[in-house]
């Protein structure tokens, strides 16, 4: 990368910190070498600590792409099959799921399930500690369409693949994240943290969105920033909420397209979205993840060779412009729309005020 596009992107980031609208780390990498990497902002502003390259954020929904790569797993060892019925893994679950959704369907957003932000969110989120806890937020919805009539983001959906694996594994989901992903690609500093327990380095979210679900009334750039631990609750879940650094999501780069985790088939499968034609090259993937006080978003850029990470700890509204900005400078004008196509297609979550 070239002294002038690096100082290009600094002197972009640089404005968006000047008008405070910015507070993260940024990695950019081209393979193994890192081209840029620097800090900005408080990782805890009433002890005025900064942020540093090695800050650990909440990563929102980046975390469902570990939960894919998991279940792509078991597939590759012959576990479990994609058409596979939930029923057949959790035969106990309720019955409306477990004898019309698949794996499949769960992986691609259309087997019905909707959300898990809602009022029974808000009342217990500070005691939502095991998969099982999120599934009873949801149990109890009907599926909203058929599965495979229609394509609807679904955490809720994510959390049924999260208990998938334990009952493939026979590991609980946070161990089996741990040990067959996290480990393997070198991931020191990343997990499914507790807020309520003291992690050394863990970045405050900032907000000014202090309401939970999508019909709650959005922040305004006049309200003051507020302490997101309320909103977003305890832990995440296998739909996301996990914590992790720059440093090591360049880490899980190089692990999975270096085929440490997958095959090489798998690897594809985890890479494009379910459904995608397996032959096809993109030019580039994008995967976000986004809540009030969180911003986590991987962006690989195929043709340019380059592998872009932003993680920050304030609204996603706010940081969405730093990435364009980042992504235009990187692949040119000419091909923004191309990549931001896709990368609208792969971070719906980010518009979702809860997308934890």
């Amino acid at each position: 990368m070239s002294e002038h596009i690096v100082k290009e992107i600094e002197n972009r980031i640089q404005e968006m910190v000047d008008e405070d609208v910015f507070s993260g780390t940024v990695l950019i990498a081209k393979g193994e070498e890192v081209a840029f990497e620097k800090a900005y902002g408080f990782a805890c502003k009433r002890f005025n600590v900064p942020n540093d390259v090695d800050t650990i954020y909440n990563i929102g929904s980046l975390n469902k792409q570990f939960t894919k790569i998991a279940i792509l797993q078991l597939l590759q060892k012959g576990l479990l099959d994609l058409d596979d019925l939930v029923g057949k893994h959790i035969p106990d679950f309720k019955d409306e799921i477990a004898s019309k959704v698949t794996i499949r369907h769960l992986l691609s957003f259309t087997s019905g399930l909707g959300d898990y932000f809602n009022d029974k969110f808000r009342m217990n989120n500070w005691n939502l500690r095991k998969l099982d806890d999120f599934v009873e937020l949801f149990i109890d919805q009907p599926l909203q369409f058929e599965p495979g009539e229609e394509r609807f983001y679904s955490n809720a959906g994510y959390v049924v693949l999260g208990k998938i694996v334990e009952a493939v594994s026979g590991l609980d989901y946070f161990d089996y994240i741990r040990k067959n992903i996290y480990e393997p690609a070198g991931m020191t500093h990343s997990d499914h943290y507790e807020l309520d327990k003291p992690i050394p380095n863990l970045a405050t979210g900032y907000t000014r969105k202090m309401g939970c679900c999508p019909d709650d009334e959005d922040g305004s750039l006049e309200e003051p920033r507020r302490n997101n631990n309320y909103v977003i609750g305890t832990r995440g879940s296998s739909a996301g909420g996990g914590h992790s650094t720059v440093r090591d999501l360049h880490r899980f780069d190089l692990a999975l397209t270096g085929e440490q985790l997958l095959d090489a088939k798998h690897t594809k499968m985890a890479i494009l979205p379910i459904g995608a034609d397996q032959d096809s090259s993109p030019s580039a993937i994008a995967l976000a993840g986004g809540a009030p006080g969180l911003s986590a978003l991987y962006l690989k850029f195929f043709k340019a060779g380059y592998t872009v990470i932003v993680l920050s700890n304030y609204d996603p509204d706010d940081v969405e412009p730093l990435v364009n900005g980042i992504r235009e400078i990187i692949v040119g004008k000419d091909d923004t729309k191309a990549v931001h196509r896709i990368h609208e297609n792969e971070s719906k979550d980010q518009k979702q005020c809860c997308g934890n």
